[in-house]
């Protein structure tokens, strides 16, 4: 165990995976088109989808905000695992033996068809086989993964119960679920896009979804005012871009979680690891020059609240330095994520009255799999095929329990931070605003948000979420304004970086 060195962290996050892999560019959308399905999302469900559609012999359009994989997808961990955590116990509880078996059938399905596409296409995307170990280091975790693993053995998973791993950690108990998987995920993704744009399927990058006019052919409005007629609409955009009356943003809520990738001395032994313990500590290993890097994620946290944010990437720094020989972070970013009431992904039509708009979100961390199970679930509605998850995953379902406990304490969480955001005070005057510091202000005895760049600029916004009114708070370790209550997320320069927000800031800079 090393001394914590401090201050060793990159000064911009960037997620390994962008930085290491090319995408191919695409240009906006410039002109009215039809086509049979828009996709609108490039991470992995909305590219899968749009690779499984094209297959079938359908006209696809893949319309995205800013680049293709930029979003969740290209911020993962990158583990391709149906072990998400404690979650099969709490299933087999609220849902039923049946329903937990069929969620853990769908991600393992998922497994099997990205690993047999990678074997059959021969894809260099750094596929390697792994066991996944999800552990706890405290007695109190014991009795915890005692339930889990006697759910795994009532659904039939393939593990173990052990007592030690490969990793040197001293663990109390620990459950392997054996045969897993982990890859590069852009590199994935661009044989899918490669191979999708070979079949005549279409892509349009910087190209912001901003409304649907309903009817047997909805017709999806860009913020441009070009339009797009299909017969069938895919909502893979992370949060749904359109609601229809579904109140996704009352029965999702955001989490963030950071990730650093660290270079040490030590040979990482393999495997994918989990803590099911408060700190959580997530590890996998991927190869880099000859090397390997190991990635530590975790500290998560309610989008726009907690602590200054660079705490948690030093937290993580911090723990790989105890935990590895001459650690030293390469790289660091966040991922968002968002949690169904019952943290069963909303995957299907997005209500009843919808029968030809899909939506795919809430994948809950674990998007590898559940966004392949999405393009599959999707691909199966489209083209009138049955599938065996639709019921599973219906966004229209409500559970009672735990659905309006969450429900609840949820939209209460979200009244406290209306309320609470519009009696804080300013932290700072402008005038006190250092270089790279950002900070909330008062402007004409309003709320306001600063932020100096690193040549003096100074960039100023109302910090007003434009999705329903929330104050927004500063992320210091992204350099991002944050929402509190539903998660959307703006540049310093009041951009939208992630929804339900589609509206950018307004700009006070004049002021």
């Amino acid at each position: 165990m090393n001394e914590h060195t401090p201050n060793q962290l990159p000064e911009r996050p960037e997620p390994y995976w962008r930085i290491t892999s090319q995408l191919a560019s695409f240009p906006p959308l410039k002109e009215d088109i039809k086509t049979d399905v828009c996709i609108v999302g490039g991470g992995i469900s909305g590219i899968t989808t749009a690779y499984l559609l094209a297959k079938e012999g359908l006209d696809v359009t893949l319309i995205e905000a800013d680049v293709l994989v930029n979003g969740t997808t290209g911020h993962t961990t990158a583990k391709i695992t149906a072990q998400h955590d404690l979650i099969y116990d709490e299933l087999i509880h609220n849902l039923g033996i049946e329903k937990a078996k069929l969620y853990y059938e769908a991600n393992d399905a998922a497994l099997q068809f990205i690993r047999k596409l990678v074997k059959e296409e021969k894809m260099a995307c750094d596929f390697t086989d792994e066991d996944a170990y999800l552990y706890t280091t405290n007695n109190r975790g014991v009795s915890k993964l005692e339930h889990e693993f006697k759910a795994y053995q009532e659904i039939g998973i393939d593990s173990e119960w052990i007592t030690s791993m490969p990793l040197d950690i001293p663990i109390k108990a620990g459950i392997k679920m054996r045969n897993q998987a982990q890859f590069h995920p852009v590199k994935y993704l661009a044989h899918l896009i490669k191979g999708f744009t070979e079949m005549g399927g279409k892509i349009y990058e910087h190209t912001v979804a901003d409304d649907v006019k309903e009817g047997e052919a909805p017709i999806v409005v860009t913020r441009d005012g070009k339009r797009i007629s299909t017969q069938y609409v895919v909502a893979a955009s992370h949060f749904p871009f359109y609601d229809g009356a579904g109140f996704y943003f009352s029965r999702l809520h955001a989490d963030r979680s950071y990730v650093v990738a660290v270079e040490c001395d030590e040979e990482f032994p393999g495997g994918m690891y989990l803590s099911c313990d408060e700190p959580k500590r997530s590890l996998r290993y991927t190869d880099m020059d000859g090397k390997r890097l190991v990635i530590v994620g975790g500290e998560q946290h309610k989008t726009g609240q907690g602590m200054d944010t660079m705490y948690h990437y030093e937290a993580l720094e911090e723990y790989s330095q105890k935990m590895f020989t001459n650690s030293k972070v390469r790289f660091r970013w966040s991922a968002q994520d968002l949690v169904t009431l019952d943290k069963v992904p909303y995957i299907g039509k997005l209500s009843r009255m919808h029968p030809n708009i899909f939506v795919a979100t809430g994948f809950r961390k674990w998007g590898m799999t559940n966004g392949t199970v999405a393009a599959h679930v999707i691909c199966d509605l489209i083209t009138h095929r049955p599938s065996p998850y639709e019921e599973l995953f219906k966004p229209s379902r409500f559970v009672a329990d735990p659905s309006i406990r969450h429900f609840m304490s949820e939209n209460l969480d979200v009244a406290k931070h209306l309320i609470k955001g519009k009696f804080d005070d300013a932290d700072k005057s402008i005038d006190e605003i250092s270089v790279d510091e950002g900070a909330v202000v008062k402007v004409d005895g309003k709320r306001a948000g600063a932020y100096k760049d690193k040549e003096g600029c100074l960039h100023v916004v109302d910090t007003t979420c434009t999705h329903m009114g929330c104050e927004l708070n500063w992320n210091n370790g992204d350099r991002t304004w944050d929402c509190p209550c539903h998660g959307s997320r703006f540049s310093y320069k009041g951009e939208v970086i992630e929804g339900p927000a589609t509206k950018p800031l307004k700009s006070l800079k004049d002021k």
